[in-house]
This record gives structure tokens, C-alpha cells and sequence, in this order.
């Protein structure tokens, strides 16, 4: 009987170091991303954080070009080879989960994330699609409007707050010698990008909800707005800055082209987003030689704000191999000490308690949140054919912008009655 008792406690303890280091077997996690070198640095150090608590998990980052990363998590989706996570703008999110059907609906894991009372309803607005909870709401992206402050200082006038104000400046940017090189005409007022749907839809995004005025191409009941007066007023100035302001072949400008242009000092003017300080203040980039403000009032009446343009955010795809970790890190990224490193590395986060001495003036100007600030509506998520609408619109702009001599009314109307048989063919 002793020496049975002797072999159970044997076998017992023998199951033990079995469950235990079934428990402890190693787990790699895999994250897709479009962040660049400060995206895998995000993630490094995160992951070091996260292993003090979980030493058996290692997490691995990989990092696309934007375009690649939709095409790549698209395919690995649909052949069953995807990463475990997969991180971006909620939009892009959007785009993988209508080519796939395939993202993990994340709202049982969120009501497992302890305190969420930081993530608002708005965040989750965004955050839903189709009835999914698509994302872990991580990162609010806010932009800004930026000036070069040197420039400023040689032509002797303020930060814009008015168009008129900022057309006045523009106009000696482009025409005159604001880098004080002893050339004119070398420079650009306007950094700007229209080559896909969303670079320039997302350009007057900026200019309208900046000025108050919302909507860009349809309202929450489903309406185009692209022919209201206002909305028309608007798009017909900012082609005129396309057309005077900025480099010539900005129609095929990305963001990357974009940023070339801001990064070579070659335009006084641009989009500044919270992502883009902690390079853009570097000695050997623009030296913090900028100043953020407000977008352009349009006009007397009109507000000033700074345009909460998105959210970058964690998904999982249904068919990740380690699908259970993977929801146990998204929780973790929502967590004080994670959310200070998302600050830290790229700029942006969701908590309101996080440490904000490290920033820099510019990254301290997005965070503390004192500036007017208002949401983009991200139509994205209400309605399922919105990129289709937004392509129609994109290609009657594109024309306009080709081609000056065109009826801008009659372009503008011609791509409202294709969006409508869009719409209509979708339903």
C-alpha cells in the first residue's frame, strides 16, 4: 500500500511537470503592421514589457508598406496563413475584413480587457463593423495644420488662422524666398497628395471638418453632400491650391511623396499628424522648425480645429493559429504601461493618464488635447459601399485637377448621379 502510495505521488508529480510545461510551451505571436522601423521598435519593447509577466510568449513584428500590408494580409487570410495580428487604420481593417470575411469579432474580448472606461463611444463607433467589434481601439490619430516658423519670420505674419490669411502666405512661399536660399520660385506653399481615394478625399477632409463643415461625400442618413453649396464651395478652392500651390505632379502623390516634399524643406505648409513629430523635430529632419495650429476658418462663423482623422487598431484574424494569445495581447496593449509606450514610439494612444513630460512642444500639443478638436464622421463604418463612392469621386477630381478647363459643376453633378447608381446597385 506504501509503495503504491509512493507511485501515485510519483505519477502526480510527473503530471504536474507535464502540465507545467504544457503551460509554459512557447508561443510566437505575429504582428503585421505599416508603422516602419518605429512601429517594430513599438513592438519590441512592448513585447519585453509583456514578458516579464508572460515569459513563455515571444512577439514578432514584421512591417509592410501600406499597400502591401492590405494585399498581403488580404491573401494570407484567405489561404489560411495569417499572421496572428494584424495592426492598422481602421479603414484599411475594413478592407481586409470585406475581401476575407474572416476577422475575429473582438467584443467579448474587450469586455474581458478590464478598465476600458478611457475608450469612448465614439472610439467603438469606429471600431464596429458589420456587427464586429474589428478592432481594439488603440491609437486616436489626430492632424494638424503645420507651418514652417522660419518662413514665417521672413515674411513677417502670424500662424494663419483665416483661408484668406493662408492664401496670402502661400502665395509668398510659392513665389518668393522664404528658405532665404537667394532663389524664387524654388519653393512650394502646399504639401499635398491626391494619387489614391483616400490621399485626396482625405485632403479635403481636413480643409472641411477643419473649417466646421462636415460630411465630405455623405452624411450619416446616406445623403451626398459633394453638390451642398458649402461642401462645393470648399472642394473648388482647394483644387485651386493644387493647381497654384503645390508641386506639379502632386495628382500622383501618395503620402510618401508627400512626405518627401515636407522632409526636404520645399514646402511651407502641410498636414501634420500625431505620428509625425517625433521625426519631423530631429535635428537632421525639419528641426522642429514648424508651428501646429488649427486648420483654416473657411470663413467668418466657422470654427477652427484640429481633425481627429482616425484610428489605428489591433485586429485578429479568425483563423490565426494562436488566436487565444493573440486576444490576451490586444488586452495587454490597452493597459497604462503598453499605452505609454504607443506614446512614446508613435506618438498617439487612448488613456488620459499616461506621462507626457518626454514629449516634445509638438507631440505635447496632440496629447494634452487643449486644442478645438473634431471627429472626421468615418463613413467607413456605417456604410459597406462607401470605397466605391469615394472612387467615383475621386476620379471625377482627378480630372478636374488634370484639367482646368472643365466644368466643375457639371463634373461634380456627373460623379453625384454615378455615385447614386452605385449606391443603387449595391442595395
Amino acid at each position: 500500500m506504501k509503495k503504491l502510495s509512493v507511485r501515485l505521488v510519483a505519477v502526480f508529480v510527473m503530471s504536474l511537470a507535464v502540465i507545467g510545461s504544457l503551460a509554459a510551451a512557447p508561443v510566437t505571436l505575429t504582428v503585421w503592421h505599416d508603422q516602419g522601423d518605429k512601429g517594430v521598435a513599438w513592438f519590441n519593447e512592448m513585447a519585453a514589457l509583456y514578458q516579464k509577466t508572460n515569459p513563455n510568449v515571444r512577439v514578432e513584428s514584421v512591417t509592410y508598406p501600406t499597400q502591401q500590408w492590405i494585399e498581403k494580409s488580404i491573401a494570407s487570410i484567405n489561404t489560411n496563413t495569417a499572421p496572428d495580428i494584424i495592426f492598422n487604420n481602421y479603414e484599411r481593417v475594413i478592407k481586409v475584413e470585406d475581401q476575407t470575411g474572416k476577422i475575429l469579432d473582438l467584443a467579448s474580448a474587450f469586455k474581458g480587457a478590464g478598465d476600458v472606461s478611457f475608450i469612448t463611444r465614439s472610439d467603438l463607433d469606429i471600431s464596429e463593423y458589420k456587427g464586429k467589434l474589428l478592432i481594439f481601439p488603440i491609437q486616436r490619430v489626430q492632424a494638424a495644420f503645420g507651418v514652417r516658423k522660419s518662413w514665417l519670420d521672413a515674411v513677417g505674419k502670424p500662424f494663419p488662422k483665416t483661408w484668406a490669411e493662408m492664401k496670402a502666405i502661400t502665395e509668398f512661399f510659392t513665389k518668393g524666398d522664404p528658405d532665404g536660399n537667394k532663389k524664387q520660385g524654388d519653393t512650394f506653399g502646399l504639401a499635398l497628395e491626391a494619387a489614391n481615394p483616400r490621399d485626396l478625399v482625405h485632403m479635403i477632409d481636413l480643409f472641411t471638418f477643419g473649417t466646421g463643415v462636415k460630411y465630405t461625400v455623405i452624411d450619416p442618413s446616406g445623403a451626398i453632400t459633394i453638390n451642398e453649396p458649402r461642401h462645393k464651395e470648399i472642394v473648388k478652392e482647394v483644387l485651386g491650391l493644387f493647381w497654384n500651390y503645390a508641386p506639379k505632379d502632386t495628382i500622383n502623390y501618395s503620402f510618401g511623396e508627400m512626405y518627401q516634399i515636407i522632409e526636404a524643406g520645399k514646402a511651407g505648409m502641410f498636414r501634420v499628424g500625431d505620428w509625425n513629430v517625433s521625426k519631423w523635430d530631429k535635428p537632421d529632419v525639419l528641426d522642429a522648425d514648424y508651428i501646429l495650429g488649427p486648420w483654416p476658418q473657411f470663413k467668418a462663423g466657422d470654427r477652427n480645429a484640429v481633425v481627429m482623422s482616425g484610428m489605428r487598431g489591433a485586429a485578429i484574424p479568425a483563423n490565426a493559429k494562436n488566436r487565444d494569445e493573440a486576444v490576451k495581447f490586444l488586452q495587454f496593449m490597452l493597459t497604462k504601461e503598453a499605452q505609454q509606450l504607443s506614446l512614446k514610439h508613435i506618438g498617439s494612444a487612448v488613456r488620459s493618464d499616461l506621462d507626457l513630460s518626454a514629449l516634445t512642444d509638438h507631440g505635447k500639443f496632440f496629447a494634452t488635447g487643449k486644442q478645438p478638436t473634431i471627429a472626421y464622421d468615418f463613413p467607413e463604418s456605417t456604410f459597406s459601399y462607401y470605397s466605391g463612392i469615394e472612387d467615383i469621386y475621386h476620379k471625377a477630381l482627378l480630372k478636374l485637377l488634370s484639367d482646368r478647363t472643365l466644368d466643375v459643376d457639371a463634373t461634380l453633378a456627373k460623379a453625384e448621379k454615378d455615385m447614386r447608381a452605385y449606391i443603387a446597385a449595391k442595395k
